[in-house]
């Protein structure tokens, strides 16, 4: 189901507020019958009674794994909410016949994304990973479902890392008002807490307890096992009765069922560490098993239309953006009904507009337009979900675990049968808004930035948890020992137009969609006038406005009109069921080449943005970047540009179109298109469309200039809200691209921080001591120069000591030589995710996008496995001597002062 908050300013202003929700129902289906025609998706039911669905996908050599159990914080004992969720962390530190550290070994080296989730009816373990390894991740579900090894010690570790999780997320003002939200809502329910747990509830939660979770819930007849991919699903089946097959059911406990109490309406107010203040109003609404969800589903895309009276506000300028989303759980479900408005700004004003206008649609009717447009949507969404390998697993999953269906299609079929009046008859019985209860975060800001980061260094007492060699079992030995340079799998036509248009065009036929993905490079930090910084931001607000020929609503009409989505700007895209491409690319381009930037648009945003500005220069996420920023490079650079106010306050459309014509240029710009549609075909849309656009002038220079390296530096930002620490060491590289060091730079920091398990950072940081819940590594290169950043979140008393660990760890790497068993895992990982890494037509385009931006040959992932697996030991530690410089780390801290 399409879930997105209305495009344009700010569109992720509710990250972090909404959370995944997971119902519960039993699959129900048949044992498989052979043959199987080629592309059918295969269902079966084991004897013991696992469930499964086999659905073939051949967009990439990759396959998904996701194992899903019916048992989830619902079934958590009373009095202990995280009792499902602390489960899922103990299943990765090892099982029956598979010791944590053989279990670190193999998910290290596999390349896959390995991880699990857990919801309010079940948990899920999902394993993305090349094809020919299906069988190694299936061996690892099947070991994990028979057991857990959960001593008191292991557990008091991972207690640890899974309450510095609990803090970070409790560090957050929207989760601590959601919490309170699911109070209000489901007061006496399993649904009044989320998934997570609390700290006070795992101090008092014993190994032996989780154990018995496991041993009561983790069965095959209470779990549904989804593989998505490019499989035989006959041989897939195969392979999955063999390996659990053996495993026995269990008897199941009884499931407590839920009594839901009148909704009293409360106000909620939380401080908020955001340069703008949200106000929504949060609503209970039935679940799944209601027979109006269909209708809710459709009700909540068109409550997100720009069509819809609620973006006027955004559109007028008496909001920043509004939003409206609806999450339902098995029994029930929650609406959020929102608008963000600039620090300061009159929130009684805007909530009372916000009910005005649903109270307007429920007595006029939403239209029926409205209606046909969010189920048209709906159904290229639901098509272009098979474009992502991991997302049809994840659709399959939400299918069958979370709605109780039988398949995605069922789910479509029943929005299919919507109608608008069932449409206005769940919106006058369920959006009840005297019922609700509202929500306020209000924008306080945060401190400035004081000296006392927590320096990069001091004492420490854990030895080096780089992975110890062990003997894996013979299922995985033999696919882990295989290390060569993957075959390529795409097959890119590339192309220049005579306006000087980069195009590249790759085919695929896993569904029936096309898709356009636009990149212009550019550079707003070199690119804008002096004195016109928030030119592009207020440049890309504007493109939504429509184009010379088409106003805002006509151009949104006619998008709907074909059920496509269309974005303009220099990242721009399009994309729309495969019969209605041409028109797609005809309406981007429009929007592209000919924007009505209105005047009157601009002052009536201006009143919103000004004020955002303003108040972002005190936020302490901005705070944190600017400390990071003025301490790595000198004054005058590029990147030290600020948007404020006052810059903003003076721009006028001609600045506006000035910057326009000095971004917006063919010879800037590469277009990637990908989906059900030939080179030719592909070809012919675009030059009709784009082939008229001309560049003017002299090819711009956006790329800022080397720097030199920086000095050590420390800076704490406060933020009231938090009660982690958000840490950062960073440092410049003075490093391109195109240098032959990258490669070894990027080997390395694959042992350091970028791999899974056996990541020394990992490691030494989480697994060996509890101090952090996740740490990673970045290496950033671009055309002129780049950053090496390592991140992490722990209590303020633990960052001198994870810091001191993080500089002991980077001077390892340059003293000592990497072991040839740990560079060679790190290889497999790396040279493993090429395939991965081309697993949805999203990440095929960003990786053609990205080579564009780089000047890098197209096949240069491929080019890059070659090196990499020649790659030595001493290769790596002279990178890491020659490009790190660990005593001159910037340190920033957001959140407390470290102790």
């Amino acid at each position: 189901m399409m879930r997105s908050v209305n495009r344009r300013a700010l569109v992720r202003l509710l990250a972090g507020v909404t959370l995944a929700f997971i119902g519960l129902m039993p699959l129900s289906s048949v044992e498989a019958k052979a043959p199987v025609r080629p592309g059918t998706v295969l269902r079966a039911t084991l004897p013991n009674g696992l469930k499964i669905v086999i659905v073939p996908n051949k967009l990439a050599p990759v396959a998904t794994v996701s194992l899903n159990y019916f048992a989830g914080s619902d079934q958590s004992p009373a009095g202990f909410p995280g009792t499902a969720h602390a489960v899922e962390h103990m299943m990765f530190r090892g099982s029956p016949g598979l010791s944590r550290q053989q279990l670190d070994n193999i998910g290290s080296v596999m390349g896959g994304r390995y991880n699990a989730n857990t919801r309010e009816g079940m948990t899920q373990y999902y394993f993305t990973v090349p094809a020919e390894d299906l069988d190694v991740a299936l061996r690892i579900e099947a070991a994990r479902m028979t057991g857990i090894d959960c001593t008191e010690q292991d557990w008091e570790k991972e207690r640890g890392a899974i309450s510095q999780e609990v803090m970070r997320d409790i560090s957050s003002p929207s989760y601590k008002a959601y919490e309170r939200v699911r109070a209000g809502l489901f007061a006496g329910t399993p649904y009044e807490h989320t998934p997570l747990g609390t700290r006070e509830s795992f101090e008092q939660t014993s190994a032996a307890a989780l154990k018995a979770f496991h041993d009561r819930w983790y069965a095959p007849n209470n779990a549904v096992l989804i593989v998505v991919g490019n499989v035989d699903p006959g041989a897939a089946l195969t392979k999955i009765k063999a390996i659990f097959g053996p495993l026995k059911a269990k008897k199941l406990p009884a499931r407590a069922a839920m009594a839901f109490k009148p909704v009293a309406a409360e106000a909620v107010n939380v401080d908020f560490d955001q340069p703008y203040t949200l106000a929504y109003l949060a609503l209970r609404l039935p679940g799944y098993d209601s027979k109006d969800e269909a209708a809710l589903e459709v009700l909540a895309d068109v409550l997100q239309s720009q069509r819809f009276a609620l973006y006027d506000m955004v559109a007028e300028g008496r909001a920043l953006a509004t939003f409206y989303s609806y999450m339902p759980l098995k029994q029930a479900g929650t609406a959020m009904l929102g608008v963000a408005i600039p620090a300061g700004a009159d929130v009684g004003a805007a909530q009372g507009e916000v009910r005005a206008i649903v109270a307007k649609a429920l007595k006029d009717g939403i239209p029926a337009d409205l209606v046909d447009a969010a189920k048209l949507q709906e159904r290229r969404a639901a098509e272009q979900q098979k474009n992502s390998i991991e997302g049809l697993a994840s659709r399959w999953a939400d299918a069958l675990a979370e709605a109780g269906l039988s398949s995605p299609d069922e789910a479509m079929a029943q929005i299919e049968k919507v109608t608008a009046a069932d449409v206005n008859r769940v919106a006058r019985q369920y959006l009840t808004l005297d019922q609700a209860i509202s929500v306020t975060l209000v924008s306080r800001g945060g401190g400035q930035p004081v000296a006392g980061g927590g320096k990069a260094g001091g004492p420490e007492s854990f030895a080096s948890g780089e992975t110890t060699p062990v003997e894996l079992p013979s299922w995985a030995k033999a696919a882990l020992d295989r290390l060569e340079v993957p075959e390529a799998s795409l097959t890119p036509t590339v192309s220049t137009l005579p306006n000087g248009l980069t195009l590249i065009v790759q085919p695929t036929s896993v569904s029936d969609t096309v898709s356009l993905f636009g990149r212009i490079r550019s550079n707003s930090a070199v690119q804008e006038a002096p004195g016109k910084e928030g030119a592009a931001q207020m440049l890309d607000a504007l493109m939504g406005f429509g184009t010379t020929g088409l106003d805002r609503l006509a151009f949104q009409k006619a998008v709907d009109g074909i059920g496509a989505s269309v974005s303009a700007g220099d990242d721009f895209s399009a994309s729309a069921l495969s019969g209605d491409f041409d028109r797609a690319v005809e309406l981007l381009a429009d929007n592209q080449l000919n924007p009505a930037l209105p005047e009157t648009a601009l002052v009536a945003l201006k009143p919103q943005y000004v004020p955002y500005f303003a108040s972002r220069l005190t936020s302490p996420d901005y705070l944190t970047e600017r400390a990071t920023d003025q301490a790595l490079y000198p004054a005058g650079d590029p990147s030290l540009r600020q948007i404020t106010g006052e810059t903003v306050a003076s721009l006028t459309r001609d600045d506006l179109l000035a910057y326009y014509k000095k971004v917006f240029r063919p010879d800037t710009t590469a277009i990637v298109v990908i989906g059900a549609i030939t080179p030719e075909k592909a070809r012919a849309i675009v030059e009709k469309y784009f082939g008229a656009w001309k560049a003017e002038g002299t090819k711009p220079d956006i790329d800022p200039p080397a720097v030199p390296a920086n000095k050590a530096a420390t800076a704490n930002v406060p933020n009231p809200a938090k009660v982690q620490d958000e840490v950062t060491l960073t440092q410049t590289l003075a490093m391109t691209r195109k240098n032959p060091d990258y490669y070894a730079l990027q080997l390395g920091n694959a042992v350091l921080g970028g791999g899974i398990f056996s990541a020394k950072l990992l490691s030494d940081l989480r697994v060996n001591s509890g101090l952090v819940y996740s740490v990673g590594s970045r290496l950033s290169v671009g055309r002129s120069r780049g950053r090496y950043a390592v991140t992490y979140g722990s209590d303020p008393d633990k960052v001198g000591q994870a810091n001191a660990i993080v500089v002991k760890d980077i001077k390892e790497m340059q003293d000592t030589p990497v072991p040839e068993k740990t560079l060679r895992d790190a290889k497999s990982l790396l040279v493993r995710q090429i395939p991965l890494s081309e697993a949805s037509i999203g990440a095929i385009a960003g990786g053609l996008l990205g080579r564009f931006d780089h000047d890098l040959p197209y096949d240069e992932h491929i080019r890059a496995a070659k090196r990499l697996i020649a790659i030595t030991p001493e290769e790596v530690r002279t990178a890491f001597k020659t490009w790190l410089r660990p005593d001159d780390l910037v340190v920033v801290v957001q959140g407390p002062a470290p102790k």
